[in-house]
């Protein structure tokens, strides 16, 4: 036996491209705390996910929020921050970065909005009473 434990299909518990994804988010959370001190654009970017390709050439970095400053700064600091990866991770191939908003984060802003407009103007809509046996004040 070779000591990891599989399931019915063969795949592992714990894929490679999920640990590699999670080693290059905290490296790269790491590194652009660095920069941050140096350069003002990058003081509010969060790294939330790394998604690697399968052949590890292209690397998706999702960010909190992405303002077009951020994004200068980010395309200007990208081969410093690949560098700092292959420094510091040991890989076949060090991919290249490209950054994007978190599309969670995206979708989790408007629920808020729904809900906020829903708790601001109510259930039945902001000119309506709510119970239509009473009359608005």
């Amino acid at each position: 036996m070779s000591g990891r434990r599989h399931d019915n299909r063969g795949a592992a518990p714990y894929p490679r491209s999920l640990r590699v994804n999670q080693v290059l988010r905290q490296v790269l959370a790491e590194e652009l705390e660095r920069l941050a001190d140096a350069d003002e654009r990058l003081r509010l970017v969060t790294v939330t996910s790394v998604d690697t390709a399968p052949d590890l050439r292209h690397a998706t970095v999702y960010l909190s929020s992405l303002s077009d400053d951020a994004s200068a700064a980010l395309a200007e600091r990208r081969v410093q921050l690949q560098r700092a990866m292959g420094r510091q991770v040991r890989m076949k191939r060090t991919p290249t970065l490209e950054f994007s908003v978190d599309p969670a984060v995206v979708s989790g802003s408007r629920v808020e909005d729904v809900l906020r407009r829903i708790r601001v103007e109510g259930p039945t809509g902001p000119d309506e009473p709510e119970d239509p046996g009473v009359a608005p004040r």
